[in-house]
């Protein structure tokens, strides 16, 4: 791993909870990285002083044999084996389908939820915990107050969402507020230089507004912006490739590709570098989240957060995919 300097932390909205730029995704635990590669990439981000790792209840569900819970496992095996519960800010979700009857936000799901991950993660307290997905049958108020037990009761620190557009955002703040109950203090939003229409403008707007952290997923269009995949024969390079780059492929993603390319160039850095500085610079965002298999992909996204683009770069950058 190249030496670096320890990346300046950012306040997390109004957690109280601050994090390096980069925050590292779980996803990959237990499905394209086995438990010894997780260790060693766990390894690799701490020691470059990063600490924020970002999964999920269902990671990673999807993979075959896997039943959900699996990111969770290897990670508290990880910290306890490393001792490095301390060293990291522990993120996970709760409401995706997990088995019958275990999916949503209701107050009796949250209780029974917290619990199966806190056993998975061998630890006491989960330093952020989100609301994966918006729940239609539950009103807000009801899980954020399973959520202020939770808080109160010391298993987590600071709570969140995922995937709420700013109508459904705002009125979770208006029921916190109209109950005296916590408010969402993070946005996990699917946000990168390709997908910008969900995040940009009113939601981006609200965040900065009230002050709610940001921590982007997909911050690489799942690997699209890594300028891994550049025709259809390139999508048999990765199990995501087939499943979820192809829509990229288009001439819009091409000229953003030829941006990357050019800045990266000037850089002498790589296009998935760049992609994630870019997020790093962008009004309201915290950190994006990205996701490595290897070393050398874990070097890469970590040199990400000492890139300095210029407002020329920036300007490139969001002309390509404007």
């Amino acid at each position: 791993m190249t030496p670096r300097q320890p990346p300046t932390k950012r306040p997390l909205g109004r957690t109280g909870l601050s994090i390096a730029p980069l925050v590292f995704g779980g996803n990959v635990f237990g499905w394209t990285a086995d438990e010894t590669t997780s260790f060693a990439l766990l390894d690799a981000f701490v020691e470059a002083g990063f600490d924020a790792v970002d999964t999920a209840d269902v990671y990673s569900a999807w993979a075959p044999g896997n039943s959900g819970g699996e990111s969770e496992t290897i990670i508290g095996r990880w910290m306890k084996a490393r001792g490095a519960r301390s060293k990291i800010t522990l993120i996970t979700k709760v409401g995706s389908p997990m088995g019958e009857g275990k999916k949503g936000l209701s107050a009796r799901y949250i209780a029974e939820a917290v619990e199966a991950s806190l056993k998975r993660l061998q630890t006491d307290v989960i330093d952020l915990y989100l609301s994966h997905w918006p729940d239609p049958e539950t009103p807000h108020e009801e899980s954020l107050a399973a959520y202020d037990k939770l808080l109160k009761a010391g298993k987590v620190r600071a709570i969140g969402c995922s995937n709420l557009d700013a109508t459904q955002l705002a009125a979770s703040l208006d029921a916190a507020k109209a109950h005296g109950l916590p408010r969402y203090d993070v946005l996990q939003p699917e946000y990168n230089l390709h997908d910008r229409a969900k995040f940009e403008g009113p939601l981006a707007d609200l965040c900065v507004k009230e002050e709610i952290g940001v921590i982007t997923y997909f911050s690489l269009a799942k690997g699209f912006l890594s300028g891994k995949y550049r025709s259809e024969a390139d999508l048999g390079k990765s199990p995501r490739g087939e499943r979820g780059v192809r829509p990229y492929l288009t001439d819009r993603g091409f000229r953003i590709l030829a941006a990357l390319d050019a800045v990266a160039a000037a850089h002498a850095c790589k296009p998935a570098e760049v992609a994630l500085a870019w997020l790093m610079r962008k009004r309201g965002v915290t950190a994006p989240i990205a996701s490595a298999t290897t070393l050398e992909q874990m070097d890469s996204l970590l040199r990400s957060a000492a890139l300095r683009l210029t407002d020329s770069d920036m300007r490139t950058l969001d002309a390509a995919g404007a």
